[in-house]
């Protein structure tokens, strides 16, 4: 006896006549009807909860998933970390900073920066770190959504029609639940608000985060109070440069971003995975997304753009572990072995910075931070901590890459100049682009770095000349 399609059907197999209208068919009809009307009402229902979010990625998704991974994972943020007799987690934290503060004062020519020093869960850290986040995905989500919708034949586009804005939806839910997921990782083991190196908290918001820290002081056999002191230094350190250096966030920030503009998708590779999209399953969305055929293709502009960001990173998490060195001194005896630990920390990422690596394509570890540690430290030592935190008065008289292959040229030029004063931004700027021409386009013959204008510009074949004779 033949068995009804899909499944449908009375469910003892006993039972006789079991397409007969009058005994097991209207009932397998209205089963039938009933679990369609279930599987619509349930994408309904996922659609509304997900929130309101319109754009590339549905944050609202991602903040609802770090923040249930987080709580199904007990990181509630208590934490009893014995600093100055007391059990508070906040007057712990305060008191951290507010020594470290005074410790900083003698190293750096930057006054204190943080408005306010508190204590963050995981739980907060997600909140109050999303907008940043935010500002940093969506460019990256922007150009694969983006791609995405062009690699559709027109006829397809046609026919999909109300279809494409529910496609939309799915893939914002599918960037969503990434993005959750990763920033849950990152949450459970960020240290302080500013560890990766960007400025992720409210401007003028100095953050560390006990419960995670209590669980990085386990192995280390050291007192959670020295530990705390030396990460709220840093903290601080952070917070100095990024208050008193009016162009180094938006920096960073807008760096991040020309490295995502700059993101292309092999949309042939969309083809091979029609076959695997199903739009009522959010989760093949998600798959095809993290199957890697999607990974953005890497462009001379993106390289240009992430050396950038990996110097400015180093030069940053350099002076501040320069900086965090001078002024906890003597004063802490286990700070130097704290240092290397957090210098290895950084310098190989864990597991959480490598999901966000796959998800925005792009590695926040500052790889020559060593290299950055010894330019400032040695033009400290040679010039002073004034004229070593001056030169964060502008960007072009910073450091280069070529800066920290040879250190010790770039601390000779410094003392050239007399007095920060003298020196010269343009001058600099260049500099630094005649640099990178010649990186990018190297000499083949000794004389040939000269200006080749000289061949349809008389004038400018004369200065060039004259430039090189000098």
């Amino acid at each position: 006896m033949s068995k009804p399609p899909f499944g449908f059907g009375p469910s003892d197999p006993d039972k006789r006549g079991e397409n007969d209208p009058s005994e097991g068919g209207p009932q397998s009809g209205a089963e039938a009807f009933n679990q369609l009307g279930q599987m619509l009402s349930q994408l309904g229902q996922m659609l509304s909860q997900a929130g309101t979010s319109s754009g590339p990625v549905n944050y609202d998704l991602a903040k609802q998933i770090a923040l249930q991974t987080l709580g199904s994972a007990g990181n509630t943020g208590e934490s009893r970390l014995g600093f100055s007799g007391g059990d508070d987690a906040n007057a712990a934290v305060r008191d951290a900073a507010h020594l470290a503060e005074l410790w900083l004062d003698a190293a750096t020519v930057f006054p204190a920066g943080a408005t306010s020093t508190v204590a963050w869960s995981p739980r907060t850290w997600v909140e109050k770190t999303l907008p940043t986040w935010q500002r940093l995905c969506d460019p990256v989500a922007q150009q694969i959504s983006g791609a995405w919708m062009q690699a559709l034949p027109e006829e397809a586009k046609q026919a999909a029609g109300p279809l494409l804005q529910m496609m939309g939806q799915m893939g914002g839910m599918a960037f969503g639940s990434q993005l959750g997921n990763a920033l849950a990782q990152l949450a459970s083991e960020m240290l302080t608000a500013s560890e990766i190196g960007l400025p992720l908290a409210p401007a003028g918001t100095s953050a560390l985060l006990p419960a995670n820290i209590e669980k990085f002081a386990d192995g280390l056999e050291l007192p959670n109070s020295e530990i705390l002191v030396f990460l709220a230094a840093r903290e601080a350190a952070h917070q100095r440069l990024f208050t008193h250096v009016p162009w180094l966030r938006q920096r960073l920030l807008a760096t991040v971003e020309e490295f995502a503009h700059g993101i292309t998708v092999d949309t042939s590779a969309l083809e091979s995975l029609a076959g695997r999209i199903d739009p009522s399953n959010p989760a093949s969305i998600e798959e095809a997304m993290s199957s890697g055929l999607l990974e953005p293709q890497t462009t001379d502009e993106q390289k240009a753009a992430l050396r950038r960001l990996e110097t400015l990173l180093a030069l940053v998490e350099g002076w501040v572990d320069v900086v965090v060195a001078e002024a906890v001194g003597d004063r802490l005896p286990g700070a130097d072995a704290l240092r290397e630990t957090l210098r290895r920390r950084r310098a190989t990422g864990g597991p959480a910075e490598q999901t966000f690596a796959t998800l925005v394509g792009l590695e926040l570890r500052p790889r020559r931070m060593r290299d950055a540690s010894n330019l400032w430290s040695l033009v400290g030592d040679r010039h002073g901590s004034d004229k070593r935190d001056g030169l964060w008065s502008h960007p072009d008289l910073m450091p280069t890459a070529e800066d920290l292959d040879e250190p010790i040229d770039f601390a000779d030029r410094v003392g050239e100049t007399g007095s920060l004063d003298d020196l010269d931004p343009i001058a600099e700027l260049e500099r630094t682009e005649r640099a990178e021409r010649e990186k990018a386009n190297p000499p083949s013959e000794p004389d040939a770095g000269f200006d080749t204008g000289s061949d349809t510009d008389p004038d400018k074949g004369s200065d060039s000349d004259k430039g090189g004779q000098s």
